[in-house]
């Protein structure tokens, strides 16, 4: 692995916006030519106060040097945040992020927190767009979507 592919991956990990973005993880690779960066090996990655953790984690690179799609497999965690200030942490077996479209995509024994408003969602497959403050979830055959509301009134006098 040359110094040059090292500058690249760095260069390029940088997202449309300009927060910092780290990654650790146990092993690296990376091919130029082909547009990819796989980081193995207990995965942390952090940008602004989003965070994004798994066994594996793929990032593809379009043509303008810029993450096109993160695929993270294999207990992955994760805390995000919307444009509109709405928290999520939550896990799954996989995830993919678009950061073009500003859109998270869990699969596979989802968990999901909205931390400030009390929700949770479980789901084969959920979906969170962060520009839109928008979710969808999809449940299997032999599991449906389950959604929990905590519907206490803060506000309530007693």
């Amino acid at each position: 692995m040359g110094k040059k592919l090292l500058i690249f991956i760095a260069t390029s990990a940088l997202l449309l916006q300009a927060q910092q973005l780290k990654i650790t993880a146990e092993h690296f690779e990376g091919d130029e030519a082909k547009g990819i960066s796989v980081f193995t090996g207990n995965v942390k990655i952090k940008k602004g106060s989003d965070e994004l953790n798994a066994s594996k984690v793929s990032i593809f690179i379009n043509a303008n040097k810029k993450p096109s799609k993160y695929v993270a497999e294999g207990n992955v965690s994760f805390f995000i945040k919307t444009e509109s200030n709405a928290t999520y942490r939550g896990t799954s077996q996989k995830a993919i992020f678009l950061p073009l479209k500003k859109e998270y995509q869990f699969f596979t024994d989802v968990h999901l927190f909205q931390i400030n408003e009390h929700k949770e969602i479980d789901g084969d497959q959920v979906t969170v767009n962060t520009a839109l403050g928008q979710a969808k979830a999809v449940g299997g055959a032999k599991k449906p979507v389950t959604m929990v509301f905590d519907l206490s009134d803060n506000n309530e006098s007693k």
